[in-house]
């Protein structure tokens, strides 16, 4: 079972809430997924009253917990006056915190996002940081007040899976207790079966599903894998070896002389 801040979950696959095709199709990939957290940008879905209102009303609908975030911000000011509007919006003291710093990749800018922690944690908040797997910047962020981390896997949408695999093999080894969401990036199942097989707790999906072709298949699909590679992060995988080892045994076995 995962737990996020106090919050106990049996689902390790979070979904984020845009560019879906429509409504019903929203609604039913969460279905598929059995996605007990989705995220959605207040900030890009607010932008009229009326459309608001009717995507609070569908998002309300889905009976998962709401994960808001500071999608599009570009300063601590931004990030942290977004994060108060979610949290009188929908009640939650928690916050997916972005801080973006470079426009080409939507990099978080390290600085910044420390900042915006320190203050956002000070209040109360309970903050998911959107972050590069660099272990300064996660050190930063747990010395914050932060007791989750949401490294990238490579830019967000880009769909290039875990660009770095040293860089968040380490991550994870450097902090075994950390709730550690692999976020952005991710863009076929696979690939989110190899986060859970690296030991990371959970992913977050957007545009993967979002953007399919059939948005519920892959869902469904992103389920599996998750389930998949979770369970074979439990069941201890084999050491990659530079050489081959026989896998039936020789041992009373003929050979030529």
């Amino acid at each position: 079972m995962l737990e996020l801040y106090g919050t106990k979950l049996e689902s390790r696959l979070l979904l984020g809430t845009a560019r879906y095709p429509s409504p019903a199709v929203l609604t039913e990939a969460v279905r598929a997924a059995r996605a007990e957290v989705v995220t959605v940008a207040l900030r890009r879905e607010s932008g009229g009253e009326r459309r608001g209102e009717g995507f609070w009303s569908i998002i309300r609908g889905l009976n998962a917990r709401v994960l808001p975030n500071t999608a599009g911000c570009h300063s601590v000011k931004e990030a942290v006056t977004t994060a108060h509007m979610a949290r009188e919006v929908f009640a939650t003291t928690w916050i997916k915190l972005e801080v973006i710093g470079e426009d080409d990749t939507l990099q978080p800018d390290p600085f910044g996002l420390a900042e915006a922690a320190r203050l956002l944690c000070a209040e109360g908040f309970e903050v998911f940081p959107y972050t590069t797997e660099d272990l300064v910047v996660a050190e930063r962020l747990l010395s914050a007040g932060c007791r989750v981390l949401m490294p990238w896997g490579s830019p967000i949408g880009s769909g290039r899976g875990l660009n770095n695999l040293f860089g968040l093999t380490a991550l994870r080894a450097h902090f075994p207790a950390v709730p550690l969401i692999i976020d952005a990036g991710i863009g076929v199942p696979s690939h989110a079966a190899r986060a859970l097989e690296l030991g990371f707790d959970a992913v977050l999906i957007n545009t993967a599903i979002a953007q399919a072709r059939d948005p519920v298949g892959m869902a469904a699909a992103f389920a599996q894998a998750v389930e998949a590679g979770r369970a074979a992060r439990l069941a201890g995988p084999i050491e990659p070896r530079d050489l081959a080892e026989p896998s039936t045994p020789v041992i009373g076995t003929a050979f030529r002389g």
